[in-house]
């Protein structure tokens, strides 16, 4: 090892690495529970979408649109399940392997040598946000795929002789950027290529007229996203102002806005986003920081390493000023990021040996949580409290109430519609028709039960933010009574 790790040969080292994070990160899909909240709200959209074969208007209830995203990685998971059932595998499936395809994607770079690409891999796959981000159920990979295709086809084909299908694959991903999370899609890579042209407007904006087939291309664009926008706003009205207007807007502006129907905004001082990519991209956004200083007279001279510095830098700074942020905003700065890397790279142990801690801690953590009574008891999810009563299976014919609020992992792992009750009136009244029941109740909100009634339910089963109830024995005479 010490032999591959010299300093003279460290391709088939960061080889292994890459295969041994990337099988890693597969065995993670189902080996985690799905985690509430964001995770498994999109994960019951995908499996309420694969029920009901309603393909247009998303749901995040049994016939309650939501309207807070567009619907690409819905699709996705949705066509998992109908592949592979519905499990967190499947769920988290097309994501793993979007970050896959744009790993290959930024193989297709001719100048980059077999080194270089094992390297833009090695660095993916040890910057902790993409490492943790190759597996969740979210919109940020799709759009992450979305802006690389965009970037990356714009850069192929303005630096070639001919036009290719990389000409009209730019504008396919700008299609499939409105599909993953909507119009910013055009913030995060058209104010980056805008910027790059006016360091040297008088050939730049010349070229990408030339190069690239507007007029086909936008129709391309258009008949990729613009059919189910159409159909969405008319199959659930009042879903286009809400969506381009509020959380396009609004969202961005005030951390207090209203108009929230799926959450609350993630209130933070202006330019946390810059904390996020020092956390979440180290080490390797530090690297470049260090590589930037050091060339700082050159870089806007080299038209890569421009384009490659606007790239990044595009959205943090658009998130600067924004009140509502969150780490996953990071993601697209993420893959320049790499690329970058493998420009400047003269191979160090010391970035290596660095860039390695987090992943080995969560392989270290991945090994010996399962087995110890935190794991289960303290994950953000009601999946034990639902698995380990049989919810699903034996007892799926037993409704399942919960006290004030429903839970999406609860929606998802009970594979079913699930009732609430909102007070102790309700609940005396599902008491008194007695029939079997479930009852799942935060901890915290304990203390709104009537003693008295809270005396007829029997506890089951807890985690570190929930307990179960029932209002039987669990026995087979009772269960199918």
């Amino acid at each position: 090892m010490m032999k591959i790790f010299n300093g003279k040969s460290p391709s088939l080292f960061l080889s292994i690495i890459v295969v041994v994070l990337v099988i890693f990160r597969f065995l993670l899909l189902w080996n985690i529970p799905l985690l509430d909240k964001t995770e498994t709200r999109y994960a019951e959209i995908a499996r309420l979408m694969y029920e009901t074969n309603q393909w247009i208007v998303l749901q995040y209830d049994y016939g309650v649109s939501f309207w807070g995203k567009p619907p690409l990685s819905t699709w996705l998971s949705a066509m998992s399940f109908n592949l592979f059932g519905v499990n967190e595998l499947s769920a988290r499936l097309p994501s793993f392997i979007l970050c896959l395809a744009i790993i290959f994607l930024l193989f297709k770079i001719k100048t980059l040598t077999k080194e270089k690409k094992i390297l833009i891999a090695f660095v993916l796959l040890t910057t902790p946000e993409f490492l943790l981000h190759m597996g969740v159920i979210s919109t940020d990979c799709t759009l992450l795929f979305s802006t690389t295709l965009v970037m990356i086809s714009f850069w192929k084909a303005i630096t070639s002789s001919s036009k290719s299908s990389w000409n009209y694959l730019f504008f396919v991903g700008l299609g499939l950027g409105l599909l993953s999370k909507g119009p910013i899609v055009f913030i995060l890579t058209g104010v980056p290529i805008f910027v790059w042209c006016i360091l040297d407007y008088k050939e730049r904006f010349l070229i990408i007229w030339k190069k690239l087939p507007w007029i086909t291309g936008l129709l391309l664009m258009a008949l990729i996203a613009f059919p189910w926008y159409y159909l969405m706003e008319k199959e659930s009205p009042g879903f286009i102002n809400y969506f381009i207007i509020g959380e396009h807007f609004y969202r961005f502006i005030s951390s207090e806005w209203s108009g929230d129907r799926y959450g609350f905004a993630k209130s933070q001082p202006f330019g946390m986003v810059w904390l996020f990519l020092l956390a979440f991209g180290f080490p390797w956004f530090q690297f470049v920081l260090y590589k930037f200083w050091k060339n700082k007279n050159n870089i806007w001279k080299d038209k890569w390493v421009s384009f490659l510095i606007l790239w990044i830098l595009g959205t943090p700074l658009f998130f600067t000023f924004s009140s509502n942020t969150i780490h996953t905003y990071i993601l697209p700065s993420i893959v320049p990021i790499a690329l970058l890397v493998a420009h400047w790279w003269e191979f160090n142990k010391k970035w290596v040996i660095t860039s390695l801690v987090f992943p080995t801690l969560c392989i270290i953590l991945s090994i010996i949580l399962p087995f110890t009574s935190y794991w289960n008891y303290n994950m953000n999810t009601d999946k034990s409290l639902i698995l380990n009563q049989k919810i699903n299976t034996k007892n799926k014919n037993i409704p399942v109430y919960y006290w004030y609020e429903t839970n999406y992992s609860g929606r998802f792992y009970a594979e079913r519609k699930i009732g609430v009750i909102r007070d102790n009136k309700a609940l005396d009244s599902v008491l008194s028709l007695n029939e079997n029941f479930y009852l799942i109740i935060q901890h915290k909100q304990e203390y709104g039960l009537n003693k008295n009634l809270k005396k007829r339910l029997i506890p089951l089963d807890s985690n570190y933010k929930r307990k179960i109830y029932a209002n039987f024995k669990l026995n087979e005479s009772s269960i199918n009574k």
